[in-house]
């Protein structure tokens, strides 16, 4: 199966009914616009049935116009600037609530996520996680809060945890240049991707560490340097970057690591509780969870 949209578009072209030609031609020049609009919305500004459109995503292999829509936001994931986030966020909310729709359209990327990700990437990376002699965190600009988390906690769990957060090209490869067969890379990227954590996830491979990918899709750069991927809905076409559904996957990956070394993870927190409490670190009234 043709896994690109234009290709499928050019391959299929000469079948389209003179309707389905129209839209193949608007989506080839405006799928940026295309993208965001509804089924009907698209019919009518091609001059099309709303069930025009819906027999054309079928024609092209798609399950339904969903599919169609999610190929083409696909395409423009990583070329949308900050300004015109804005506008269609703007033209997606329209006069609907605000904390109703995103709230909501968070619930769906979640969702999502549960489905997308490999159960067998997932489990193999915490394998590899715990199995690490060194083990590597990138995350830069909004997922530097991503790295950040990731690496508190399994600072907790390991002894052996560096997070890089640096933006510098410099002062990254002088943080992996020790890299090794031994280690574990995880890279935290999400459009518009990070040229340096494809970058080092790269360089990772290169040096023979097994490399764990947390991104937004199959397409992502980072999916080519990754052994294990796992796939975490973001907004392409928001204000600002949606990380409800890379922080729950987070969340269950330190969990699972958790998990797989719970005898040394319980003994580690046993004294950990001794030292705050001694330390006074926690109120009495509040929780005896580790945070900041």
């Amino acid at each position: 199966m043709v896994e690109h949209l234009l290709t499928r578009i050019e391959v299929n072209m000469n079948s389209f009914s003179k309707g389905q030609k129209r839209i193949a031609n608007y989506i080839e020049k405006h799928y940026d616009q295309a993208a965001f609009m509804t089924a009907s919305k698209l019919g009518k500004t091609v001059g099309v049935s709303e069930s025009t459109v819906v027999r054309f995503a079928t024609e092209l292999g798609y399950s339904g116009y969903p599919k169609l829509q999610r190929a083409m936001q696909e395409m423009i994931r990583d070329k949308l600037t900050s300004v015109q986030r804005i506008d269609v966020t703007t033209n997606r909310i329209g006069d609907d609530d605000v904390l109703d729709s995103i709230m909501n359209q968070d619930i769906d990327k979640i969702r999502r996520t549960l489905e997308e990700t490999s159960h067998d990437d997932f489990n193999s990376s915490v394998k590899a996680i715990v199995n690490a002699r060194r083990i590597y965190i990138f995350g830069v600009r909004s997922t530097a809060s991503l790295a950040q988390f990731l690496g508190y906690y399994f600072g907790l769990i390991f002894d052996n945890v560096r997070v890089i957060t640096d933006t510098s090209k410099t002062h990254t490869y002088e943080q992996l240049f020790r890299i090794s067969k031994e280690d574990v890379m995880i890279g935290i990227s999400f459009p518009r991707y990070s040229t340096m954590a494809v970058e080092s996830m790269s360089l990772a491979r290169e040096r023979g560490a097994n490399v764990i990918a947390i991104t937004d899709s199959m397409v992502s750069p980072l999916v080519a340097a990754a052994d294990h991927i796992l796939i975490a809905r973001s907004d392409m076409a928001s204000v600002v970057d949606s990380l409800v559904a890379p922080l729950s996957l987070i969340n269950a990956l330190i969990v699972a690591t958790v998990l797989e070394k719970k005898d040394e993870v319980t003994d580690t927190f046993r004294e950990l509780e001794l030292v705050w409490n001694h330390q006074g670190v926690y109120d009495s009234l509040g929780s005896n969870t580790p945070d900041d």
